[in-house]
């Protein structure tokens, strides 16, 4: 009873009082199970993605079922606003729903009010939670921020230090857009009310039951995603910053490939990775503001987005197409060696070459030159879970599949090109030398690392001599200390300027308070035809 009268939009829709406690054995019959007497709530607020020239997507969850609606504008006051009637928002996508916004001028501030209206007679109305965005003039500078690996290893939302207070040193620096490289969540780790840190500190964690265990279950892989939108800052920074979201290992388990085997982890009840990734991967597309690819692919990750004249970003997927996690030694090209995939790499050549962008962005969940490890295979060998494999020899095994990529880039002049990732969870700046390499078929380029955003601190990794990277820059914990907290401060996000004018591209990696540790300024070079 005392939820229906406090429902005063029930009874701005009534005639009189009469009318409304006629519908009262109705309502009742239905509290139970849909609590229709309550407006719906925006408890993970809104996100905004993939903005392109003229669009941009918007992010939303209902916490039962309902429409969603999208009100834009480009004032504060919402003069001459547009209202969209958007999706559904319904149980099979856990009341998750996007809208994409089109027709948007260039250069424009846009503001957005989202709400749900609840599905019953009622149509109850939520409160509406407002967002801000700006979309790319045709002469304006361009500035984005990057980083990866965010609530890993046990350190999770700390509000006495502040939440997640890196995506508010983000928020600051006002950029146009973010991509976040993957390890979105880390659905195979546990979050404890509190862990024993550095120094003898104690780090405190809000905990919901999906993050006591690894996640199995379609609810916990979603309850990761709605955890980390607890945090203040992070909730703030997505109403502010369109994203490009791309994933790695931790959205499912830990550097999981075909050879991914959970027998022998006890953690696990559920041992079919397969389903494991199937169940990841619909959570993530669900919490994931990006614009779907189509039904040819519905669950498609690597795209192109264009930002004009001077800047393409290419977004890739190093974790959905690649073979088993092996010794990597290989030396023939097969199913095996796959790393992007055929499909994949088909694709970025044909993009790359016909990008008429100064600077072409690769968006990469892990690095080229790093060696990351994944333990032994049956016959002791070690097993590696990203490109390199340690040799410092000839490309072998996935550097094959990269030694054809920089070959193509080089014979088709396609020039300009950057490589941002994260993964490791340290700062590092490389810059890859054919001088210096064993596979010498190339241009030179660099390679930025940026990480963790809320994560523990590890590094750095050992480099591969393969495609020669030279480590100009790198920034982790000391000898010897491994999984160093927040309180450490050495968490790292990459913010990079493109100037109108020069055209020249500079990367800064920042720290969790926003100061740059390291600026690296790269002049363009000419384009040259290649149509």
């Amino acid at each position: 009873m005392r939820n229906i009268v406090k429902n005063s939009r029930y009874f701005s829709r009534s005639n009189c009082l009469t009318a409304a406690f006629t519908a009262l054995p109705l309502l009742f019959s239905l509290t139970a199970n849909a609590e229709v007497s309550n407006v719906p709530l925006l408890e993970q607020g809104i996100q905004i993605g993939d903005l392109a020239p003229g669009r941009a997507m918007i992010w939303s969850r209902s916490d039962r079922a309902a429409r969603m609606f999208v009100k834009y504008a480009f004032n504060e006051q919402f003069t001459d606003a547009i209202t969209i009637r958007g999706p559904y928002a319904m149980e099979g996508t856990d009341f998750t729903a996007r809208q994409d916004l089109v027709g948007l001028p260039d250069g424009a501030d846009v503001f957005v009010k989202v709400w749900f209206e609840d599905l019953t007679n009622v149509r109850g109305k939520s409160d509406e939670v407002t967002g801000h965005f700006h979309t790319l003039g045709k002469h304006d500078d361009i500035r984005f921020v990057w980083g990866g690996d965010t609530a890993g290893q046990g350190w999770g939302i700390n509000e006495s230090f502040g939440g997640m207070k890196i995506y508010e040193a983000m928020r600051k620096v006002d950029p146009l857009f973010f991509i976040h490289s993957g390890d979105n969540i880390y659905a195979d780790g546990v979050i404890l009310p509190s862990v024993p840190a550095e120094n003898g500190q104690i780090w405190t964690n809000l905990v919901t039951p999906e993050v006591s265990k690894v996640a199995e279950t379609q609810a916990e892989f979603r309850g990761r995603y709605k955890y980390n939108l607890q945090d203040n800052n992070l909730r703030r920074f997505n109403a502010q910053v369109p994203q490009i979201l791309q994933w790695d290992d931790h959205e499912v388990v830990n550097n999981w490939s075909d050879s991914k085997d959970l027998v022998n982890d006890s953690r696990y009840t559920l041992k079919d990775v397969p389903l494991l990734v199937a169940r990841a991967s619909k959570a993530f597309h669900e919490y994931a503001p990006l614009r779907p690819h189509n039904a040819e692919e519905s669950e498609r990750v690597y795209r192109k987005i264009s930002y004009g004249k001077l800047l393409d970003v290419f977004v890739l997927d190093m974790r959905a197409y690649r073979g088993p996690n092996t010794a990597n030694l290989q030396t023939q090209q097969s199913a095996e060696t796959a790393f992007l995939g055929d499909v994949q790499v088909a694709w970025l050549k044909n993009e790359l070459k016909h990008s008429h962008a100064t600077w072409k962005v690769i968006a990469a969940d892990m690095p080229i030159g790093l060696n990351v490890a994944d333990g032994v295979d049956a016959q002791g060998k070690a097993r590696w879970e990203a490109v390199a494999n340690g040799n410092n020899g000839p490309a072998a095994g996935r550097e094959l599949e990269l030694a054809g990529l920089f070959s193509f880039i080089k014979h088709e002049h396609v020039n300009n090109i950057v490589w941002l990732t994260a993964d490791v969870h340290y700062a590092a700046a490389h810059y890859y030398d054919p001088t210096k390499a064993q596979s010498k078929d190339f241009k030179p380029f660099w390679e930025f690392v940026a990480g963790p955003l809320n994560a523990g601190s590890f590094g750095p990794n050992s480099t591969d001599g393969t495609f020669g990277p030279q480590v100009v820059f790198s920034k982790a914990p000391p000898a010897g200390q491994v999984n160093l907290s927040p309180f450490a401060g050495l968490q790292f996000f990459g913010e990079v300027n493109i100037d109108k004018h020069s055209q020249a591209l500079t990367v800064d990696l920042k720290d969790i308070n926003g100061s740059s540790v390291f600026s690296k300024t790269l002049a363009a070079e000419p384009e040259q035809d290649r149509d």
